[in-house]
């Protein structure tokens, strides 16, 4: 990005929030419930970006479209939904470089696949979602990630157009998203990457290490 961002847009698990703690507990729930062995947390942790389906496509074998696969996987928002917040956390360093937009004067915002039901509860007892300046979850406009709709509609909400907007995301359909949306793109490597993703063939304009690092994106 060769200008200053006039805002900035986050991807929520994994790129603003820690969520993969709460999630992990949740889905090991799930398979205690089935007496079984609760999965390693850095396997699970891998997952998460990916949503309720990946997670549970990683702790059992059963098909998508399958009673059991569909049961587990209410059951997993069930009690996620129960203990939203419980050990989520802003990444280390988040808190500094959202002070630093927020004292420039300039908006911040989210935009993320999780559905409103999810994202509300989890922004309200991080008491972020009075401090976003818009909130555009999974279920908000008719298409998700990696469709652009998202940020676009994110972009009228702020009323900054989408080239003077600069989008942190850890997934390749954060990039995808942000492309279409001719939105400048960085992706946060401490994030939920899996071990055969390859951040740098996605085409983002950069990629951070750290929340510490976006400081020289802003």
């Amino acid at each position: 990005m060769t200008v200053t961002p006039q805002a900035v847009l986050f991807d929520l698990d994994g790129t603003l929030v820690d969520t993969a703690p709460d999630l992990v507990a949740a889905l090991n729930r799930v398979r205690a419930d089935d007496n079984l062995e609760p999965l390693g947390f850095n396997e699970a942790r891998k997952h998460v970006s990916h949503g309720s389906y990946a997670l549970v496509r990683c702790a059992y074998d059963y098909p998508d479209e399958s009673t059991e696969f569909q049961a587990r996987r209410d059951l997993l928002l069930a009690y996620y939904h129960e203990n939203v917040a419980r050990a989520s956390r802003l990444f280390d360093g988040m808190e500094s470089i959202l002070q630093k937009i927020e004292s420039s004067g300039r908006p911040w915002g989210i935009v993320t696949n999780k559905p409103g039901w999810l994202t509300t509860p989890l922004l309200r007892a991080l008491d972020l979602d009075t401090r976003a300046a818009c909130v555009v979850s999974g279920d908000s406009t008719e298409h998700a990630k990696p469709h652009p709709q998202p940020l676009l509609h994110a972009t009228n909400e702020i009323s900054v157009t989408s080239d003077k907007c600069l989008y942190i995301g850890d997934a390749e359909r954060d990039v995808q998203a942000a492309r279409a949306a001719a939105m400048p793109v960085v992706i946060a490597l401490y994030g939920y990457l899996a071990t055969d993703d390859q951040p740098q063939a996605w085409g983002a304009d950069g990629c951070i290490d750290s929340p510490g690092a976006l400081a020289g994106w802003l």
